[in-house]
């Protein structure tokens, strides 16, 4: 009974818009566990946000890539933990000037922010390992952010082709790491993988929540 108790809880996710920000230092000091989701612009962020909080108006969705251009901070289930959508990597139709802006504002986002728990990086299911995907993985890795792999859009190919693209994407990842990081397989469409992730992070909560609560600022 306790386990269909909490998963009405991840059903009923309680979201709300909390702040837009250019800057890290902009961010509200937040004492809870923080999670972020990032991938190239195109990837279906917006939706697959949507998607977990069940709240379809929540972030921003369009039909142009590169929409997101800000640190967009949501408030989770009554506060107990935020959400983050990052401007997408590989920006659409931007200048330089622009993609160099958006990188360093992700990348020190990223490194500074100390509640950050997780990096949820998106990645197209229907598209076989991309060199700005692994790249950008590189980088956490070097960084030493926690990270784990989102698999978008699933409803729109078959399985079996589904299979290879992931096997070529550990296959590369392997290269770097020793350790496959999680991944979650999703749709934005029908809902698949919204109680895995939502369910991860709920774990992680219980696991690092008391620690943040401790932090300092």
């Amino acid at each position: 009974m306790a386990g269909a108790e909490q998963n009405q809880g991840l059903i009923h996710l309680k979201a709300e818009f909390l702040q837009s920000a250019s800057r890290t230092e902009e961010c509200p000091a937040l004492k809870v566990p923080e999670y972020a989701f990032i991938g190239r612009s195109n990837v279906g962020k917006s939706s697959l946000i949507n998607m977990l909080a069940n709240h379809q108006g929540l972030a921003k969705t369009s039909g142009k890539p590169g929409k997101t251009q800000l640190i967009n901070l949501f408030k989770m289930d009554d506060g107990a933990w935020s959400l983050v959508d990052l401007p997408g990597y590989g920006y659409a139709k931007v200048s330089k000037v622009a993609r160099e802006g958006f990188s360093k504002m992700i990348s020190h986002y990223l490194r500074n922010r100390s509640n950050l728990v997780n990096v949820f990086v998106l990645v197209d299911g229907r598209l076989e390992p991309q060199k700005i995907d692994l790249e950008f993985l590189r980088n956490l890795g070097q960084w030493g952010i926690p990270f784990s792999l989102v698999y978008t859009k699933l409803d729109k190919l078959s399985s079996s082709a589904f299979g290879k693209n992931q096997a070529a994407m550990k296959r590369a990842l392997l290269k770097d790491w020793e350790n496959l990081p999680p991944m979650f397989l999703t749709s934005a469409t029908t809902g698949l993988g919204r109680t895995e992730i939502l369910r991860y992070i709920s774990d992680l909560n219980a696991e690092v929540g008391p620690a943040i609560a401790e932090l300092e600022g």
